[in-house]
């Protein structure tokens, strides 16, 4: 009963753009003039279908001997088909990376598209056939639930006998962590078949796998082994909240910050896509960022918290301390200003790009009383030590925006490392002619101390129009990186990753 209500909901409102015709008029479906021309475009051209390979990236600097394993990445790579463009950057079809590194000296790079329904049966076409997130489409195949939009463009869980491609409205799609090759929709159960599963878990340092979903008002909690075996599922009505991208875990509990952002129903029935639907709750009325708070032993254990609202994306971690919940995360921009903006990019306009801040809430329990910090940094994608995830942690990672042109320009040009509890900031910036992406945290083999390790993560060289990894000692980012591995073809900007030692 509880799948058929998500899937047979979901199923209703994802038909509703059928009376549209096939394509929205008007020039926001032309590629943009200046993509030939403006280098830093080249990110977000998109590739048609092909996969990527290059055995040997050109190194420069010197590889650490004990960075052994695999860096996987994901994000949206395909954005048109017959001349005609997505509306959204959210909406291209998901592209996992592996960048492997062999402890020699070598790194090799490969590149496939996720093999979903969708992105068979479009490419087969030569052109679009279903709807997407941020694009109301004329639906040319018939929709039985949220998988058959699947894009698994996001973010990617290894486990030990398989890589998960993960989007937060649908199923996670298994690969080979060898290949890259789709094997296909993950069943946790047959009861969990077709509903969402995020694209944010949340990995302890044992193992455990924590993870949730949600769509039309019910959320579905996910407790896994460590070898990605479902132990206890939970699923029930949340709090009213159009998207939840992110939660944290902490040692007792799971929390989710669910901002006012409701779905105009009458808009998607009108032809509307579901991204241009969503509103900020109108000036005026009461506004809150509600605060969910459940207990990892027992799921019915759930409380609900107001603060001041807001808008998050993304959590670094949290823990807790007796009654005191502290959740460190990224502030972002209030919709629909920052949905404009992701629209934006999509077309080739960097212009006025998100800034986001670090922040950090400390939530009572018993009497929700609450304060908030903010931080000064235009910044996105944190990053704890694994070793630390649910724990009080001192040290987070980011891609930050610290050029003096920073804010005329897409994307981030820095990576940064804040310690928490001195305020300490270690940075280094590689200037306008590079965009960086979310940058991971790799702890060094027998390494015990939080934030002993590597930054690795990859970027966009918009001189050469080609995407390179780079390598840093994460206590020591200002010294620049100890190595770049460059590739001869650029990639399509990804949104993020996980590494897997070997």
């Amino acid at each position: 009963m509880q799948r058929r209500h998500f899937l047979s909901a979901g199923a209703a409102a994802l038909v509703t753009p059928l009376a549209l015709p096939a394509y929205a008029a008007g020039p926001a479906w032309q590629r943009p003039a200046s993509f030939g021309d403006h280098a830093a475009l080249q990110t977000m051209r998109g590739l048609q279908g092909q996969d990527l390979a290059c055995d040997s990236a050109s190194i420069e600097g010197q590889l650490p001997e004990g960075l052994r394993g695999t860096l996987y990445r994901n994000g949206p790579a395909l954005f048109e088909r017959a001349g005609q463009r997505y509306q959204h950057w959210f909406d291209g079809d998901g592209l996992v990376q592996a960048w492997r590194f062999d402890g020699t000296g070598s790194v090799s790079h490969r590149g496939r598209f996720v093999r979903t329904a969708k992105f068979q049966a479009e490419q087969a076409a030569g052109e679009f056939l279903l709807p997407a997130f941020g694009t109301a489409i004329r639906a040319k195949r018939p929709m039985r639930g949220p998988d058959d939009i699947n894009v698994a463009n996001t973010s990617v869980l290894p486990l030990p006998d398989r890589l998960l491609a993960l989007w937060e409205g649908g199923s996670a799609y298994a690969l080979d962590r060898d290949t890259l090759a789709t094997r296909g929709p993950v069943r946790w159960s047959d009861e969990l078949a077709g509903m969402p599963f995020s694209a944010h878990p949340k990995i302890e340092p044992d193992g455990t796998v924590w993870n949730f979903g949600t769509g039309m008002g019910k959320m579905v909690l996910y407790h896994l082994s460590a070898t990605g075996e479902l132990k206890r599922h939970a699923v029930f009505d949340m709090p009213p909240c159009a998207m939840v991208h992110d939660f944290v875990v902490t040692q007792r509990y799971l929390a989710f910050l669910l901002p006012p952002l409701t779905l105009d129903m009458d808009a998607v029935r009108a032809g509307g896509s579901f991204a241009g639907a969503m509103r900020w709750q109108a000036p005026g009325q009461a506004r809150s960022t509600r605060v969910l708070v459940i207990d990892k032993a027992d799921f019915e254990r759930r409380r609900v918290f107001e603060t001041p609202a807001e808008m998050v994306f993304h959590f670094a971690n949290a823990w807790d301390d007796g009654d005191l919940l502290t959740l460190d995360y990224v502030r972002t921009p209030e919709a629909p200003v920052g949905e404009q903006r992701l629209r934006s990019i999509v077309h080739g306009d960097f212009r006025g790009s998100p800034s986001s801040q670090p922040a950090l809430l400390r939530l009572n329990l018993r009497n929700g009383q609450h304060r908030s910090e903010l931080g000064r940094d235009a910044l996105e994608f944190p990053r704890v030590d694994p070793r630390v995830v649910g724990q009080r942690h001192r040290v987070v990672f980011y891609p930050a925006a610290l050029g003096r042109d920073s804010a005329q320009r897409f994307g981030h040009d820095s990576v940064l490392r804040l310690d928490r509890d001195s305020g300490r900031r270690d940075a280094f910036t590689f200037g306008p002619d590079a965009v960086i992406e979310e940058h991971v945290f790799v702890p060094k083999p027998g390494g015990t101390r939080e934030g002993e390790g590597w930054l690795v993560g990859a970027g966009h060289d918009l001189r050469w129009r080609a995407s390179f990894a780079s390598v840093f000692d994460a206590e020591h980012l200002s010294d620049g990186p100890l190595a770049v591995a460059r590739l001869p073809y650029a990639v399509p900007h990804a949104f993020h990753g996980a590494f897997a030692a070997a």
